[in-house]
This record gives C-alpha cells, sequence and structure tokens, in this order.
C-alpha cells in the first residue's frame, strides 16, 4: 500500500464548524445533547436534553416544535437531524443503515431493498462485465446472490463454490455471483449460468447495452 505524504502547506482543519460563524440555532444543533432516532414513517424523533421529544420531518421540512410550528424558522432540531444524516450516523428518507455484505462498512439502502446489501464501492448489478481473475475472461453479471459460497450448491458437481478447487483461496464466506460469459450473452437470449465467489471478480466501468 502506498501512503500519501501530508503537503508541507497543508492547512489544519476542524472537523466541526466554527461556532462564532454560525447562528445561534447552528450551535445549539451541534453542540446539545439529543438522540435521534428514524421511524418507520420515514420521519425522526429527536430527544432532547430538556426532556422534550419532536418529531422532524425532512420531505416537507417542519418539526413539531414551537420553534418551527409557531415561528417558521429552521430550528436545532431540523439541523440536528441533517447533521446526523450527513455524519452518516442515521439513514436519509427513504433509505435504511446497512453494512456492505462485502467490505462491512455502513452503507444505506433503499427500505425495502432485501440483501445482500452492498456499498458503492463493492456494488455489482446486474449487466456489468467483470473479468474472472484466473482466466482473464470477460463475464456478465446475472445475479447477485444472497448465499455465501460455502452455502452454494452447483447442482451439477453437488459441491459448494468454495469447495471448487479452482476457487481455492478465495474466502469462503464471500457472496456468490451468477454470472454468464460475454460471447453467450451476445448470441444467447437465455445463457447459461455459473457460480462466483465475488472476491475472484475483477469489477470494471463497461456493462452489456441491449
Amino acid at each position: 500500500m502506498t501512503l500519501l505524504k501530508p503537503s508541507a502547506n497543508a492547512e489544519p482543519t476542524a472537523l466541526a464548524p466554527d461556532p462564532s460563524s454560525l447562528s445561534s440555532r447552528a450551535v445549539r444543533a451541534w453542540t446539545e445533547r439529543m438522540a435521534v432516532r428514524q421511524q418507520r414513517d420515514g420521519t425522526y424523533a429527536v430527544a432532547t436534553e430538556s426532556g422534550h421529544t419532536y418529531v422532524v420531518d425532512l420531505r416537507d421540512h417542519s418539526c413539531t416544535c414551537p420553534d418551527h410550528e409557531i415561528r417558521g424558522e429552521r430550528c436545532k432540531h431540523l439541523r440536528r437531524v441533517a447533521i446526523e444524516i450527513t455524519a452518516r450516523r442515521i439513514a436519509p428518507p427513504g433509505r435504511q443503515r446497512a453494512r456492505c455484505d462485502v467490505c462491512e462498512e455502513v452503507t444505506f439502502v433503499p427500505e425495502e431493498a432485501e440483501p445482500p446489501h452492498l456499498c458503492g464501492n463493492c456494488r455489482v448489478a446486474p449487466g456489468d462485465i467483470v473479468v474472472d481473475r484466473e482466466t482473464g475472461d470477460s463475464l456478465v453479471v446475472a445475479e447477485v446472490m444472497n448465499e455465501r459460497a460455502n452455502e452454494y450448491v452447483i447442482e451439477a458437481t453437488g459441491k459448494t463454490v468454495a469447495a471448487h478447487d479452482t476457487n481455492d483461496g478465495y474466502p469462503k464466506d464471500d457472496i456468490v455471483v451468477e454470472v454468464t460469459y460475454l460471447g453467450d450473452a451476445t448470441r444467447n437470449d437465455n445463457p447459461r449460468r455459473y457460480a462466483f465467489p465475488y472476491s475472484r471478480l475483477n469489477h470494471t466501468d463497461a456493462e452489456l447495452v441491449g
């Protein structure tokens, strides 16, 4: 791994805004003790240090607190929810917080998304072109399976994906990706599928069109 040396001219950077540059509501949003919880209806319950709980709805930029409902201000609760989302501690509206099934990093996926969950760096989708690290063959992703290499049994051989000699050295708990060979995918309407451990596939920026 190559480590990048810091620039000699690099300036120190604060992790939070300078309070002197913020409005009083923004300062309170950053500094007061609050607990933010995403609710099933897509709103956020914000419990404050004073013991009150207010409901924030980012879809219509509303909050049930008096500061917003009576004064029409962008209150500290609305601001705090935005801070928590930016910090990736809670999910934005319409999404849920999950761990990537490949790298285990925190990611956000659609609320109704079924596993496996993949982050932006690990995501592969049907139609993506990948390359077999062992042979150099170009393959087309058909489906990402919610099964691990030591669980997925290949019907033709009765062995799991992990048990095949050609997959020795790849993680046995890799998720399984079903693929077709690029030549077959371009010539046949229903090409034969093959199961590979995720780590054996090298991603490309290409995808099958048409």
